[in-house]
């Protein structure tokens, strides 16, 4: 499923085909999975953020258009078999591709996420100054298991499967792992930050099945750097023992058995 840094990758490919653009056509399947959508044609998009794995749309009346990618979901220049979604403005036209179909896309009155609890709920964006060590810390503190509790977005937004495993690869802490200790959290904040950071800047993660891609259709070039996530039975690049994947919270969950011992 794309991450933070997908999504975002994603966000700024599209921005130059909508930003500030009037959509002219959004046609879509006739699924339940696309919502109202026809509300926002002929309307201009004055605002084109992400929160967390959330790309949303503003506009002049207070509407937003929300994008969850899903497990499969990306953007394309051209129109393909998978294509679910077409969204046409006077720069260009964009084609969403979702092979599996568990993207979604809903249009709601301005800052009404009732129906959405993960996008209320969620944490800070950890690249951003809201993204407080002091906070962390306390939260952590107390804590369940850490990665459920990283997937959950109530810490800290944006986080899945891939970079919380390569985060608590870099931190040195058990996926398992409760109640952090300052120390634990500290290296812990620092590995997000920098994770993130530098997934953003290769364009995320494109894996084996290739679902995710940027929108001409190359891939990310995180995945090159992965040191933890899909890299079972390898050695640990810190102290040569080779890693082990289990299942926790329903996830394929990678860590080296020595550095990060619970």
């Amino acid at each position: 499923m794309p991450e933070l840094p997908e999504v975002e990758t994603t966000r700024r490919l599209i921005e130059p085909f909508l930003l500030g653009q009037v959509i002219e056509s959004i046609d879509h399947e006739n699924n339940h999975r696309y919502t109202d959508l026809s509300n926002v044609v002929g309307k201009r998009i004055t605002e084109l953020s992400r929160r967390g794995k959330y790309i949303i749309a503003r506009f002049e009346e207070p509407l937003e258009l929300i994008v969850h990618l899903g497990m499969t979901g990306g953007f394309r220049l051209d129109e393909g078999k998978h294509t679910r979604v077409t969204v046409k403005t006077a720069k260009g036209t964009v084609y969403f591709q979702d092979s599996r179909k568990f993207g979604k896309w809903q249009v709601i009155p301005k800052g009404e996420y009732a129906t959405m609890p993960t996008l209320q709920d969620m944490g800070p964006e950890p690249l951003s100054d809201d993204f407080r060590l002091e906070d962390f810390v306390q939260d952590m503190a107390a804590c369940g298991k850490v990665k459920p509790y990283l997937l959950s977005q109530k810490p800290v937004a944006g986080l899945g499967n891939i970079y919380v495993d390569e985060a608590l690869w870099h931190a040195q802490i058990h996926p398992e792992a409760v109640n952090l200790t300052q120390e634990q959290s500290t290296r812990l904040y620092h590995a997000i930050r920098d994770v993130i950071g530098r997934a953003v800047q290769a364009g995320g993660s494109t894996l084996s099945d290739g679902t995710y891609g940027q929108l001409d259709g190359n891939p990310g070039y995180f995945q090159f750097d992965h040191v933890a996530y899909a890299r079972e039975g390898k050695a640990c690049q810190r102290c040569d023992t080779p890693l082990e994947k289990y299942w926790l919270a329903q996830r394929g969950t990678h860590f080296c058995p020595r550095c990060q011992q619970l």
